[in-house]
């Protein structure tokens, strides 16, 4: 069953084009290696919460937007050859440096439940 990767993390706004150029780079090498789909979202109605909410756990600022994202692969092995590859292949030089502070960044690998 398909593996998921996911990534919350906060962007400056006036980071967006910087963003989606980054993240497009990211998307096209993890395809090449075997991931068969990225799907990037810019938070568009995030609300914030009484007692915890997106802009929380990525300790947002007033001028970051909260970006929501994963990369499905076809089972963990793939994900696992893909992150490693992310780690240590030097084509990752050519993508554009993270327009945003990346300790800030959640992520975690998800094994699916259900798909409808």
């Amino acid at each position: 069953m398909t593996y998921i990767d996911g990534f919350v993390a906060a962007v400056p706004k006036a980071n967006k084009d910087q963003y989606i150029t980054h993240a497009r780079g990211v998307a096209e090498l993890a395809k090449q290696w075997g991931a068969t789909r990225t799907v990037e979202n810019w938070g568009d109605d995030v609300p914030k919460g009484k007692v915890n909410d997106f802009y929380g756990a990525v300790h947002a600022k007033d001028d970051e937007v909260v970006v929501f994202s994963w990369i499905e692969y076809p089972d963990k092995a793939t994900r696992d050859a893909v992150m490693k590859r992310m780690m240590e292949d030097p084509a990752m030089k050519n993508v554009p440096d993270m327009p945003f502070d990346g300790k800030r960044m959640i992520f975690g690998g998800f094994s699916n439940l259900f798909v409808v």
